[in-house]
């Protein structure tokens, strides 16, 4: 406990804009976070009172960190499992445990307990050599997507394949650089949908309206909740699907299940919807509940960490819309100009900068607009967005 305030201390590995938004939470709830960061320059270190400094991957470190703290959790998911179950084993509080978040760091081992659980699963296979992939490809059909089995987001380490040749010499470079892969079927898609329940160590569960989530690049663009157009049937079943995985993989925290929605009006409601990927953290497609619910993810994640009662998940208006804001050129007019358009244009827009560098595709922030018309609610999620982009309310040409 902090002896200042008779409160928990928790621990976060990792310092990114998810450990800094949990840090906003923490403070109104008056808990005490402790960061884990590699550099002063994490989004959280520049904002959090507690950070300390140190990798993530080194044992000694994390030792160091957890000293203290009355539960450590993570901002990611890349701690390796082996320095996890060292901890626990000397008696830290590590939630989720690693025998949970192995399934959101290791996709083979997420395809193997879901079809082992008889859960709504894409066909798949693990590559040993490209003859895996091609025997895969044209068994269930070209294209199909490569996948690393571990570290990928945002895009990264999935690989579209189109043919034998390009999955041959594909698969080639891949497994010569070490790289741990699984290939899985391309499915015709109606769009992604994602939903997000807490859990706590006595086993209550809260979970939040399913969202759409909008993908460009393989980065999410933009998350709309509710989603829009979602049979009640569905929408109950994928909230019922994110429970109970999050209780056969015994996950403490959020659980963040990204979905598809297949595009195949003639198949029943319990198959028109597969896994895509788990994470077990506050996730991107929770922004939106910051403003648009009446608990953040943020807020959920650490009663569920502390066993705390969860709190509701029932949206604040009828419309959320939640858009990234990526980085975009060089140049051009300063960020503080920028902010001063984007309120004069959308003064009820809520703007969440996560003070990062700004590179061109690098999630630098993210703007959440509410409202009753989703149309409406969109048009001035993505203006604003704009103004914070490339300083103008205009639409980029291409």
């Amino acid at each position: 406990m902090d002896s200042r305030t008779g409160l928990p201390i928790v621990g976060m590995v990792g310092g990114g804009q998810l450990a800094r938004m949990t840090h906003q939470a923490a403070i109104s709830l008056g808990q005490s976070l402790r960061v884990l960061a590699l550099t002063p320059d994490d989004g959280a270190a520049l904002v959090a009172a507690d950070v300390q400094y140190g990798d993530h991957a080194d044992l000694a470190a994390l030792r160091t960190f957890a000293k203290g703290c009355d539960v450590v959790t993570f901002d990611h998911e890349h701690v390796p499992t082996e320095h996890i179950r060292a901890l626990i084993g000397e008696g830290v509080k590590v939630f989720p445990p690693a025998d949970a978040l192995v399934h959101a760091q290791d996709k083979q081992v997420m395809r193997e307990r879901l079809a082992a659980l008889g859960g709504p699963n894409l066909r798949w296979r693990v590559v040993a050599s490209p003859v895996d992939v091609v025997g895969f490809g044209d068994e269930v059909g070209w294209p199909v997507v490569l996948k690393a089995a571990r570290g990928g987001y945002d895009g990264r380490g999935v690989w579209p394949v189109g043919d034998a040749v390009q999955a041959d010499e594909l698969t080639r470079t891949l497994l010569a650089g070490g790289t741990k892969l699984l290939v899985e079927e391309r499915v015709a898609l109606r769009r992604e949908l994602a939903v997000q329940v807490a859990r706590s160590p006595f086993g209550q569960v809260a979970v939040y309206p399913v969202v759409e989530t909008v993908q460009r690049d393989g980065t999410c663009v933009e998350v709309v909740a509710p989603a829009p157009g979602l049979a009640e049937e569905l929408a109950v079943a994928a909230q019922q699907l994110a429970i109970d995985l999050a209780t056969a993989l015994g996950v403490v925290g959020l659980l963040a299940v990204e979905l598809f929605e297949v595009a195949d009006p003639a198949a029943p409601e319990s198959s028109r919807l597969v896994v895509n990927e788990l994470a077990m953290r506050p996730h991107n497609s929770g922004h939106w509940t910051i403003e648009g619910a009446r608990t953040s993810q943020f807020e959920q994640h650490l009663r569920a960490v502390l066993d705390y009662p969860m709190g509701d998940t029932s949206l604040t208006a009828p419309v959320v819309v939640m858009a990234n804001v990526l980085g975009g050129e060089s140049g051009g007019m300063p960020v503080d100009e920028r902010l001063h358009h984007l309120f004069a244009a959308e003064p009820a827009a809520r703007v969440h900068l996560y003070g990062k560098q700004v590179r061109p595709g690098r999630k630098i922030g993210h703007v959440t607009v509410l409202g009753d018309d989703l149309d409406e609610v969109r048009a001035r999620a993505a203006r604003a967005v704009r103004w914070l982009r490339d300083g103008t309310a205009e639409e980029r040409a291409g």
